[in-house]
């Protein structure tokens, strides 16, 4: 897997401009969220990072050159996201940036898919996001600010195998277009951001996969470019600073918008073609969560799940 670092900067950097500025980002303990967080902080912003694994989370944040806060929070969780919110403003101030980045993906068969980590996919990409705004909104109204929304490629057609994280990449594309008609009215800019092939430990785990990485293997070779999370970082805080209501990284693909109708069918026919070559025993021996943060969370979220009453006759 050959990664792309990140290209220098031959303009005049826009980022800077937003300097003193409070921006959140969640899914920030590792991978894009924790080198966007980077990004802002060194272009001058206040930043908290906000989610799971708080050792991981907070060793982040206190590498981070300017003013930090790092909070644990479950972004399922809508009373520890309200915390966050009253918690970052009275130390750092107002959002003015919000980034609804965490998100977790799970790969194999969905009938052989566990029921609640299925679940926990769609309730970490799509509920989370939803809460996210839902907390920050009242601080982006006073500021007037700017919600990122981070979607995916996985948007454009969705690949077999990966039904929960497709579903909930769809379902928050879809959100923000209708959260963008409520709010931008009250000088709240809604974006949402295109991310296709990025080195995390997400994407990893999707290489290991037989048939995902088949499909990946069968696009165009310029497609398959894994790019360095500095530099989706750097093109995700250019699009912030200018209020992007679409930021794709990389920027080819917004000449993917038109042909996205020709997607489903082309990918249907691959994943078809390369479940024929697998075992069926192979591809539920490889269902399961992808990448350390998404092993991460799963965990505690299982680890605090309350057991069913037992059945009384």
């Amino acid at each position: 897997m050959r990664v792309t670092p990140a290209a220098g900067r031959r303009r005049a950097d826009p980022v800077p401009a937003l300097r003193g500025r409070v921006a959140v980002v969640t899914g920030a303990a590792r991978g894009v969220g924790e080198a966007l967080a980077r990004r802002l902080s060194e272009a001058g912003l206040r930043v908290a990072l906000v989610g799971r694994e708080e050792e991981t989370l907070c060793r982040a944040a206190a590498s981070l050159p300017g003013p930090t806060v790092c909070v644990e929070a479950d972004v399922t969780d809508p009373a520890a996201l309200d915390r966050a919110a009253r918690r970052i403003a009275g130390e750092l101030g107002q959002a003015s940036v919000v980034v609804a980045n965490a998100g977790i993906a799970a790969a194999g068969p969905f009938a052989h898919t566990p029921a609640d980590l299925w679940q926990r996919v769609v309730d970490v990409n799509l509920t989370g996001s939803a809460n996210t705004a839902r907390a920050f909104l009242p601080q982006l109204a006073r500021t007037r600010g700017y919600f990122l929304q981070i979607a995916s490629t996985a948007a454009f057609g969705s690949a077999p195998m990966m039904s929960a994280y497709c579903a909930s990449k769809s379902g928050v594309e879809s959100f923000a277009q209708a959260l963008r008609g409520e709010i931008e009215p009250d000088g709240i800019t809604v974006g949402i951001a295109y991310l296709h092939w990025t080195a995390t430990d997400m994407v990893t785990g999707i290489d290991e996969h037989p048939v995902l990485q088949a499909l990946r293997r069968n696009q165009p070779r310029f497609t398959r470019v894994v790019h360095s999370t500095a530099q989706v970082a750097d093109w995700l805080a250019t699009g912030i600073a200018h209020r992007a209501r679409q930021i794709y990284a990389p920027p080819w693909l917004r000449w993917c918008q038109p042909l996205r109708p020709a997607f489903p069918p082309l990918v249907t026919r691959l994943a078809r073609r390369e479940l024929r070559r697998q075992s069926s025993a192979r591809l539920v021996a490889d269902a399961g969560v992808l990448g350390a943060g998404g092993r991460a969370d799963l965990a505690a979220y299982r680890a605090t799940e309350r057991p069913s009453p037992p059945d009384h006759p």
